[in-house]
């Protein structure tokens, strides 16, 4: 399936990894946010858990690759987010999601780097909930957690 990305932390477009490894490579990046969604605090990246709230939503960017990059662009993305196809020991998955673009509220399918079900579990419990659902709002109020390897 070739699908546009849901990014929402750091390779949302002005975030480091954006620079990293999107800058050149796609068509077009808008806002947009996945409902019924929660965003915690990682080690300097976000993690999103997919919840049953209505009211809760992950804001982020939807992010066309450009034809000829993709296939290397969703390998790229994979190896970033440690994410391996039935890999149990997976941090993240990636996953088909309706995300609500920003500009007029049509839904689009698109892949979306979820936490791992054993990561949202411990998030669950004891993890931190970024009021919001915003990262970069997030960043903006507080001073920058040093910058990791990888992260959505």
């Amino acid at each position: 399936m070739t699908l546009p990305f849901f990014v929402y932390g750091t390779l949302r477009p002005g975030e480091p990894n954006y620079d990293l490894f999107l800058r050149g490579h796609t068509l077009r990046e808008e806002p947009a946010r996945l409902p019924r969604a929660l965003l915690y605090d990682g080690p300097g990246y976000p993690y999103l858990v997919e919840e049953g709230e209505q009211e809760a939503a992950v804001h982020g960017d939807l992010v066309t690759a450009r034809p000829e990059a993709y296939a290397q662009l969703l390998a790229v993305l994979d190896r970033l987010e440690e994410y391996t196809p039935g890999d149990p020991r997976n941090l993240y998955e990636r996953v088909a999601r309706e995300v609500t673009r920003g500009a007029d509220g049509t839904a689009v399918r698109a892949w979306v780097y979820v936490a791992a079900p054993p990561v949202a579990a411990r998030l669950r419990v004891r993890g931190r909930i970024i009021r919001g659902g915003d990262w970069t709002a997030r960043r903006q109020e507080s001073p920058p957690p040093p910058a990791a390897p990888h992260t959505t």
